[in-house]
């Protein structure tokens, strides 16, 4: 089936197109806020959060030329790769963690993830690749996120979720970033929606309304910039980007839209549960 973004029409783009098309994908780095860089290619988000006692990076994207990018994309914020303390997997897909080794192995730094998760990691680097290729290279288990955790790194910490659905141990973080010294109350979402079936499907609904009791998120970090069938209001990552290029002295950053988010939630909400109900009823008609 095709899509067509309403609002998201950039973010479509590079998210349909993928990893193949090697040089549409190199995006530079955004510089969102004073403490925060978006790193990643076009089609899957990578986050540089910097600090005053080095940087935390959420993802790395995949093995080869877009993780080569996102290390590139790293060095052009200015940031020595020895500087990042932290790396987070937000999920155990492989378009975000293809790279974390590679990260690994250049940064020195700690990797983290949930329980569940590096299980669906070590389950994937035990099998062959596709079309008979070798197994991905994974990062070894290291540090495991927990629901409610907080990781502090000089000035900044996150508070740290475990949100299930679209993973078993899809992790997201509440922090806050600085536009111009003003400081907003940000949230990254590993994954807020169903996926493999009615459980996924039932974790989903239980994560995306533990979430929405979250109060006074202003800013969203998405874990890509446009998914399938689904619209962020009023613009996505790349749309906004463009906006915050051509800002003018004085105007508000375009990323700071607490309303988009709040709408955002209640699309997100419904759509989750109108995929439960699609699940079930498969479920239901499924051979016994």
């Amino acid at each position: 089936m095709l899509f067509r973004s309403g609002t998201s029409p950039i973010s479509q783009a590079y998210r349909e197109r993928g990893k193949e098309a090697v040089e549409f994908q190199k995006v530079p780095p955004i510089h969102l806020f004073d403490n925060v860089w978006y790193v990643g290619p076009g089609y899957v988000s990578c986050y540089l959060i910097k600090t005053n006692a080095g940087s935390i990076l959420i993802d790395a994207s995949e093995e080869p030329a877009m993780v080569e990018h996102v290390i590139d994309s790293i060095k052009k914020t200015g940031t020595d790769l020895k500087d990042i303390k932290a790396i987070f997997i937000s999920h155990g897909h492989i378009d975000h963690w293809g790279g974390i080794d590679r990260m690994r192995e250049l940064t020195g730094a700690p990797v983290y993830a949930a329980e569940e998760d590096w299980k669906l990691i070590e389950q994937t680097a035990g099998r062959p690749g596709r079309n008979g290729a070798p197994p991905p290279r994974a990062p070894k288990r290291d540090k495991v996120v927990k629901d409610g955790d907080t990781y502090t790194l000089g000035n900044t910490t996150l508070k740290l979720y475990v949100t299930p659905g679209h993973t078993p141990g899809v992790i997201s973080a509440e922090f806050t970033v600085f536009d111009n010294g003003m400081p907003h109350k940000a949230f990254y979402s590993g994954g807020l929606g169903g996926r493999d079936g009615v459980r996924g499907f039932e974790q989903a609904v239980i994560s995306a309304e533990r979430v929405s009791k979250i109060q006074g998120i202003e800013v969203f970090f998405a874990n890509h910039g446009w998914n399938p069938g689904t619209d962020y209001p009023n613009g996505s990552i790349f749309e906004r980007a463009e906006k915050l290029k051509n800002r003018k002295a004085g105007e508000p950053n375009p990323f700071v839209d607490p309303a988009s988010w709040q709408e955002n939630l209640r699309l997100t909400k419904d759509r989750i549960a109108k995929g439960l109900e699609e699940e079930r009823k498969k479920a239901a008609a499924a051979p016994k």
